[in-house]
């Protein structure tokens, strides 16, 4: 990245707002309109990439194609967009919508911690892998329709399969009201790393079917 750490930063709590925003509508929607939920989640993507703003999850995917300082990056990132879920759920809880949002944000939490670290950890990489699908679609796609499906798609898949997007999981224990606890940050680095070594999957497998070629 050539942007200040500054602005990588600001941009990574815009991104974690957006995601944020995604998150809210899927709560709202639950438990009758899940469908729906996780698609119109994906207007948190669709911003974040026409906007040029940095996602934790989407970034992790080319840690290959960059230098090792990138993984700094990704820290400030991810603190960003910790930074920006938190800012929407505590929007969130001073609202009308707190009630039912939060009841339905303590649902997801509770599957989360009911659920083993492995499990998590695999469930995170399920989820980066259509992250990476999602992100790439949307760059590499010539055609403009096509940029748009691959997001949503995308994004819609990986709720419905019921993975693990680290950064929507930063919302939904926030506006659980249990995102300052041992056991959530230990779930949500948990998660990270599982959306890490799922967002490498792919375009390891790229390189080496390139560097076997040559």
């Amino acid at each position: 990245m050539n942007d200040s750490k500054l602005s990588i930063f600001i941009k990574g709590i815009l991104a974690g707002m957006c995601i944020a925003i995604g998150g809210a509508v899927f709560l709202a929607l639950l438990p009758d309109h899940k469908i729906a939920g996780a698609v119109f989640f994906s207007i948190g993507l669709i911003t974040i990439c026409t906007q040029g703003f940095n996602l934790f999850t989407g970034k992790a995917c080319y840690i290959l194609d960059n230098k090792p300082a990138y993984l700094l990056d990704l820290v400030i990132i991810w603190i960003g967009n910790a930074i920006g879920a938190l800012i929407i759920a505590f929007f969130i809880h001073m609202s009308r919508l707190s009630t039912n949002l939060t009841t339905n944000a303590l649902s997801l939490v509770a599957a989360k911690d009911s659920d083993s670290l492995v499990s998590l950890f695999f469930l995170g990489a399920i989820c980066n892998m259509l992250i990476y699908i999602a992100v790439e679609g949307y760059k590499s796609n010539p055609h403009e329709f096509g940029k748009y499906l691959s997001l949503v798609f995308g994004v819609t898949v990986f709720i419905l399969i019921g993975s693990e997007h680290s950064v929507a999981d930063m919302f939904y224990y926030a506006a659980a009201g249990t995102f300052f606890t041992a056991n959530a940050i230990l779930r949500l680095v948990v998660i990270s790393l599982g959306n890490v070594f799922g967002g490498l999957i792919i375009p390891a497998g790229k390189k080496i079917c390139e560097r076997s070629s040559k």
